[in-house]
């Protein structure tokens, strides 16, 4: 079974619609295969859940012109333990800010090519309120690196 791992910090309305969106999107019957979805705060998942899956999906609010804190805790608490073991495994990023998440998205995507992570999809960013654009996008963003993650296990059914 292909595990796609869901690492967020949500502390906003917006970013539980872009998650419940994500997570639709990578659970959806579309996909050929099964595949486990696990979806851990960014403060509590650590390597083994980084170490276990075939594909990441990145979710964080853009703060003060980074990433949270709550997902560098993440990168920190994976880094080293995952540096070589998880090189090539397809990931998403979604962004949410009050007026800008470039600083967010340059900091996440410095730190996965550092990982050796392929990205599997466009980034996902959004500001203010989240409208069905914003929505469509975090689902297929979801499905996305799914379907990729099914695709590099070659599991996916018949």
């Amino acid at each position: 079974m292909t595990r796609l791992l869901v690492v967020h910090h949500t502390p906003s309305p917006a970013l539980h619609e872009l998650l419940a969106a994500v997570l639709d999107g990578a659970g959806t019957d579309e996909i050929e295969g099964d595949v486990e979805v696990l979806s851990r705060p960014a403060l509590t998942a650590g390597a083994a859940d980084a170490l276990a899956c075939d594909g990441i999906v990145l979710g964080t609010p853009a703060n003060i012109g980074t990433m949270s804190g709550a997902l560098k805790h993440f990168f920190d608490q994976v880094y080293y333990p995952c540096l070589d073991q998880t090189a090539g495994r397809p990931f998403g990023l979604y962004v949410h800010g009050g007026s800008d998440t470039a600083g967010a998205v340059r900091d996440v995507l410095k730190i996965t090519g550092a990982l050796g992570w392929e990205q599997a999809a466009e980034v996902v960013t959004s500001t203010g309120e989240i409208g069905a654009a914003e929505r469509e996008a975090a689902w297929e963003l979801g499905a996305t690196v799914a379907l990729q993650a099914v695709e590099r296990t070659g599991s996916s059914s018949p």
